[in-house]
C-alpha cells in the first residue's frame, strides 16, 4: 500500500487508517513495525500520529539518545506504545541487551522502531514494514509492507 502525505492532516488519517487495521490483527507476541528511511522521511512524525490516534497526549519525541520510551494505551487491544529509535546501536544484540525480546513477547505491546535497518537480525519475520521517502518540504510518501 502507497500513500503521499501533503500535510499533517494526511499523516493523521493515515495513521487513523493505519491503527485501526493493525487493531485487527491478532498475534501470539507484540505488532512491531520497522520505520525504514533516510533522516527527514516523516519515520517520526507518522509514530507520533500514531500515538495521537490512540490517544496519547504526551509529547512524543524521537527517543534517540534514551533510544526506548513507553507510552500506555487506555481503550485499545494495545497496552503499551514502545517508540525505539535504534540510529545509535550498530546492530541487533545491542536492542537485546535493552530487554527487546522481553517486550517483543507481549502481544498487548505496539512497537514502532525507528531504522529498523540498523536491527534487521533481532526483528520478527512478520513485522510491519513501513518505508518513508521525503519527496519535497511538505511532502512524505510512505509504502507499508503487511
Amino acid at each position: 500500500m502507497k500513500f503521499l502525505s501533503k500535510s499533517l492532516e494526511d499523516t493523521n488519517r493515515l495513521a487513523s487508517d493505519f491503527v485501526s487495521e493493525i487493531a485487527k490483527i491478532r498475534r501470539s507476541k507484540a505488532t512491531v513495525v520497522g520505520l525504514y528511511g533516510d533522516l527527514g522521511s516523516g519515520k517520526t512524525t507518522f509514530t507520533q500520529a500514531v500515538g495521537h490516534a490512540l490517544g496519547i497526549t504526551d509529547s512524543m519525541q524521537s527517543p534517540t539518545f534514551v533510544i526506548i520510551k513507553k507510552f500506555s494505551i487506555f481503550n485499545f487491544p494495545f497496552l503499551n506504545l514502545y517508540h525505539i529509535d535504534t540510529y545509535r546501536l550498530k546492530n541487533g544484540e545491542e536492542l537485546g541487551r535493552l530487554g527487546f525480546d522481553k517486550l517483543l513477547a507481549d502481544p498487548k505491546n505496539l512497537i514502532f522502531i525507528e531504522w529498523a535497518d540498523q536491527v534487521a537480525g533481532i526483528l520478527p519475520f512478520d513485522h510491519l514494514k513501513l518505508f518513508c521517502r521525503f519527496v519535497d518540504e511538505n511532502t512524505r510518501e510512505y509504502i507499508l509492507e503487511m
